[in-house]
């Protein structure tokens, strides 16, 4: 038991998360600090981060929230010296934030919506890993967390999933490049009935049930922040140490 223990442990670690208000972000925030890291919340909304972090502390955990807008490269170096000041180093970044809430083909979609889906879910994610790389020491770990619209056509979500192909280029990329001092790894997550993914698919939750019935997943149901939060502890701990440039699918099927 204490060989597993040691495989899956953060304990020590130091680990930002962005776009852990809440989501995918949240799950795996909390995920981490279970684990024994030191976690750092980090979105646009200080309410959700503050809640958030203030849950962890109240399990025994260790956490503080620092409001970041991840397309603002000064406040990314900000949050980076946050965790540093905070916790005394840093050793995993979870690239979390993204997303977008706008369904259009791609020839009707306004420039500014490309503009800013880019900048968020794929210049973002090399601004942050490029901070990362000049903040960790040896043994530092990178999850980039990707879309499974990376790999697919999804007419209205062109933008998005040319983004997210770029992010699993940038993951492979960094991963050669910033190897053997730091490892990068990244996670396409099937559907996860997020508070952005409903906003995008224009779905409520009385919708749930029969998108469920849609799928027809082989794992029987749809996924939760606790599944990718598990894939990305995987990911983070010793017990992947020989694993690094991968983008893996949590998708409760194939």
């Amino acid at each position: 038991m204490t060989i597993l223990n040691d495989l899956y442990s953060l304990e020590g670690d130091v680990a930002i998360v962005t776009g852990a208000g809440r989501g995918i972000g949240e799950g795996i925030a909390k995920t981490y600090a279970r684990a024994g890291a030191a976690v750092v919340c980090a979105a646009r909304r200080t309410k959700e981060i503050e809640r958030v972090a203030g849950e962890i502390r109240d399990e025994g955990g260790q956490a503080i929230a620092v409001t970041t807008d991840v397309t603002d490269e000064a406040a990314v170096n900000a949050m980076a010296d946050a965790a540093i000041d905070s916790f005394g180093s840093l050793d995993i970044w979870v690239n979390n934030a993204g997303g977008s809430p706008i369904q259009t083909p791609l020839a009707e979609l306004p420039r500014e919506e490309w503009d800013a889906t880019v900048a968020l879910n794929l210049t973002a994610i090399w601004n942050c890993c490029s901070v990362a790389s000049r903040r960790m020491n040896d043994g530092g770990r990178i999850v980039n967390i990707s879309s499974l619209a990376a790999e697919m056509i999804i007419p209205g979500s062109g933008h998005y999933a040319a983004a997210k192909s770029g992010c699993n280029v940038l993951t492979r990329t960094f991963a050669t490049e910033l190897g053997p001092r730091i490892r990068v790894n990244g996670i396409m997550p099937g559907m996860v009935p997020t508070e952005i993914a409903m906003q995008a698919m224009k779905l409520k939750d009385e919708d749930l049930p029969n998108l469920e019935k849609m799928l027809n997943l082989p794992a029987g149901r749809l996924g939760t922040p606790e599944d990718l939060g598990a894939a990305a502890l995987f990911l983070a701990s010793p017990g992947a140490a020989w694993i690094t440039g991968q983008v893996i699918r949590v998708t409760g099927g194939p």
